[in-house]
């Protein structure tokens, strides 16, 4: 008796948390806030597959090497005429002095690993070393940029608040993604394609901006541009920058960046926070600098290009511009998540609209209410009341695998639907077995009782063994597949456990319950 009331607790708690998991996706707003979540193909959304430029990556990484090149060039007081690029992966270092080539080939073992030695050769102008990425070094490059890439829009996605994305690699060097139930298309693509390369970078006053208007950018320079809207008007003015190409702090050492509210002017400007690190380079560099200008560049677009008053302590920095609100909690959203290692672009797009969207749940819903019903008849008829036993658990089983979903907040899709409707099926195999034994039992002349232990026991074991082997298949689905066939694995998976639960347990205690408290002598089966 102890354990019937036990057990019977147990199930009417099991139940009870269903219904309450369920609640919120029939009735949204109550208790625990949560609702099933419906895929791409249920609910409408954008389907999205971008290709990571990857070569720019490399081109980006011997860029690094080659400011870094002259820099320790420099310090090891090593007289250059001239380091050049020459091709995508190749430097050239022009030296004056060939007696320090020992010096420099220490510098490279020591700080520039990573390169190779192509060739050296001597001419009046002095000695020509070339010096490459090699081919594997390369490939670890891309490869990084594709994953640092993933998981960059992964991060910015998920600080837009898109519930249940898809976003997955596609061969080599692309991303699959997919945003269930985004309607503004054109502001998500802005946001997960922004580079986002903050840069502080101090402008070049020593030459003479007009002749690199013309095109003599000097060797070390390059030319940037600061774009103001008249919001009025609407009309764009672009004001030119002689700026120096070597960054002095990125956003590699930002902490935080949020948006906050100019009280003088009352427009919206970004506030970043770098991490201890940032913070010193800031200081040291704002201290070195007084007097002289500092441009804030966001992929070579310069926001503002203030003049350093005084040494900056703290590690604060505010972007301003002509910022909506919105523009400006899109644009700390890509500084918080951080830089993409190189350029994407879109290969591929497409918008489901919500209208297919709920053509795909009508026609899935009646297909499982078709499904269903011929089930439920079929039961009844065969089985009688016993019929009706399993039809109950049939429904609860349903009601458990919707639960599950919100609880679990996994995304249903049309795949997800098609598992349920197999559950459907699976749940009342598990009844179907039970009775034949059970009938089996009666036909020997046991009693109820007798025949509905001994028929639930003998069919334990087989109905167990099914089952299991179904959930293994279904967790290997679920952890090798993906997108769609994640989402039949899910429903699958919730739907043998529920299963089990309904077929095993719960309908044994209403046949203990008619035939011990009600009494019942005959069983209709």
């Amino acid at each position: 008796m102890k354990n019937f009331s036990w057990m019977t607790a147990f199930i009417f708690a099991v139940i009870i948390a269903a219904l309450v998991y369920l609640l919120p996706t029939v009735s949204p707003g109550l208790w625990p806030h949560k609702k099933i979540n419906l895929g791409l193909d249920l609910q409408g959304g954008m389907h999205l597959v971008l290709e990571v430029d990857t070569e720019k990556a490399v081109e980006s990484m011997v860029d690094r090497i080659e400011q870094d090149l002259r820099t320790n060039l420099k310090k090891e007081l090593i007289r250059q005429v001239r380091v050049d690029r020459m091709d995508k992966t190749k430097i050239s270092v022009l030296l004056q002095d060939a007696g320090k080539i020992e010096k420099f080939d220490e510098m490279l073992d020591k700080e520039f690993k990573e390169l190779r030695l192509l060739s050296r050769s001597t001419d009046d102008n002095g000695l020509k070393v070339v010096l490459d990425l090699p081919a594997n070094e390369s490939e670890r490059t891309q490869k990084m940029a594709t994953e640092q890439a993933l998981e960059t829009i992964r991060n910015r996605i998920d600080q837009f608040g898109v519930s249940e994305p898809d976003i997955r690699l596609q061969g080599e060097n692309r991303i699959l993604i997919q945003l269930p139930g985004i309607r503004d298309t054109n502001r998500a693509k802005e946001l997960i394609g922004r580079t986002a390369l903050l840069e502080f970078k101090l402008l070049d006053e020593t030459n003479d901006i007009d002749a690199a208007l013309k095109g003599n950018v000097p060797p070390g320079s390059q030319l940037l541009y600061q774009v103001k809207e008249d919001r009025e008007t609407r009309r764009a003015s672009k004001m030119p920058f002689l700026i120096q190409k070597s960054a002095l702090l990125t956003g590699a050492n930002l902490k935080d960046a949020r948006v906050q509210i100019d009280s003088q002017y009352s427009e919206p400007y970004v506030s970043i926070d770098f991490d201890n690190k940032g913070a010193r380079i800031f200081e040291r560099v704002t201290g070195e600098n007084v007097k002289k200008r500092l441009a804030i560049v966001l992929d070579d677009k310069v926001y503002s290009a203030p003049v350093i008053q005084e040494k900056i302590s703290g590690g604060s920095a505010r972007i301003t511009g002509s910022f909506t609100t919105e523009e400006a909690r899109d644009l700390a959203i890509v500084l918080r998540a951080g830089a993409l290692p190189a350029p994407v672009k879109i290969i591929e797009e497409r918008t489901v609209g919500p209208s297919l969207g709920s053509d795909s749940i009508r026609k899935g819903l009646l297909s499982m209410w078709v499904g269903g019903l011929l089930v439920v008849l079929f039961m009844i008829l065969y089985y009688r009341v016993s019929g009706v036993i399993a039809d109950a658990a049939l429904v609860l089983n349903i009601i458990l695998i919707a639960a599950g979903l919100a609880g679990l907040q996994a995304t249903l899709t049309l795949p997800g639907i098609a598992g349920i409707i197999l559950t459907i099926g699976m749940a009342v195999d598990a009844n179907v077995l039970i009775f034949e034994r059970i009938r089996e039992e009666i036909k020997v002349g046991k009693t109820a009782r007798a025949a509905v232990s001994a028929g639930y026991e003998r069919a334990t074991l087989t109905i167990l063994d099914a089952n299991i082997t179904t959930l293994i298949a279904a967790l290997v689905l679920f952890q090798f597949g993906t997108g769609p066939i994640k989402g039949f694995a899910v429903t699958l998976s919730l739907g043998v456990l529920s299963s089990l639960f309904t077929a095993l347990i719960v309908t044994r205690k209403i046949f203990d319950f008619l035939l011990i408290h009600r009494r019942m002598k005959h069983l209709s089966i």
